[in-house]
């Protein structure tokens, strides 16, 4: 009896040995030999995973960077900083990382946007945003539910009278707002932005003036002033090129409605 349990024991232990080596050889004969540089550029990496780049995360862009020569700017959130220790690492020239800041072009806070319904179900943009739109009058208005905040990194987002505001010294230009929002009027804009279109209504401006007093009516003033062309009303809403403007702030001043903002922050 006892005899047969240890032989019962020695087979399975001899077993485990073999397939322990069996495991190891083949570890090491079949092993695909991995470039020590993605494990350097990934410490790099603020690891936000936010996609920003055009990867799934920041593991997929330092795979990219060495084995499919992405470029070493593509991180927003790390900026040139980044970019440079990553270049510095592949002994390569950095690229400049444009610094952008992601903000919500709507300005129908409570009272200056009409309420066409009352919502009462999951506090969720997009659950709202299936019955009608939303229960603002104007379509392109935020909802104000706070999708945006719950995926910030950076808890960079609030809600504020309705609307959801973004804190720009907190924001590390991510992206993932922009992609959450519904609506799709959160764009990311560069950093030293001075004038800002705060709305997103494309409708004539007839109508947006019944749904939001804070609203584009595509007047065109702030086409006309601008001594850059830097502003054009497309769509019946006014467009910024940041590419143009000269951030003089003419268009602002111009603005009946007060939908474009200036900032004289440095």
């Amino acid at each position: 009896m006892i005899t047969d349990i240890l032989t019962a024991v020695a087979v399975v232990a001899a077993v485990g040995i073999i397939c322990a080596v069996l495991l190891a050889l083949a570890s090491h004969f079949m092993s695909v030999k991995s470039d020590e540089r993605v494990g350097s550029i990934r410490e790099c990496l603020p690891g936000a995973n936010c996609g920003a780049c055009g990867y799934t995360g920041c593991d997929s862009y330092a795979k990219a960077i060495v084995e499919e020569g992405a470029k070493t700017n593509l991180c927003v959130p790390g900026a040139t900083a980044v970019a440079e220790k990553v270049a510095a690492i592949l002994g390569v020239e950095a690229d400049a990382v444009e610094s952008r800041t992601a903000f919500v072009h709507c300005n129908g806070h409570n009272g200056a946007a009409e309420e066409k319904a009352i919502y009462e179900g999951i506090k969720s943009c997009k659950s709202e945003c299936l019955i009608y739109g939303g229960s603002k009058a104007c379509t392109y208005a935020c909802v104000g539910c706070g999708d945006c905040a719950s995926v910030c990194p950076k808890n960079a987002i609030c809600v504020e009278d309705g609307v959801a505001r973004i804190n720009k010294k907190l924001c590390i230009g991510c992206g993932l707002c922009v992609k959450t929002c519904p609506k799709g009027i959160i764009s990311l804009i560069p950093t030293d932005a001075k004038a800002i279109v705060i709305c997103s209504n494309k409708e004539k401006g007839a109508v947006v003036r019944k749904e939001c007093t804070n609203g584009c009516i595509a007047c065109k003033k702030c086409e006309k002033t601008c001594p850059s062309d830097a502003i054009h009303v497309e769509n019946d809403l006014a467009v910024i090129d940041y590419g143009k403007c000269i951030s003089c702030g003419k268009c602002a001043e111009v603005c009946p409605v007060g939908c474009i903002i200036f900032s004289k922050e440095k």
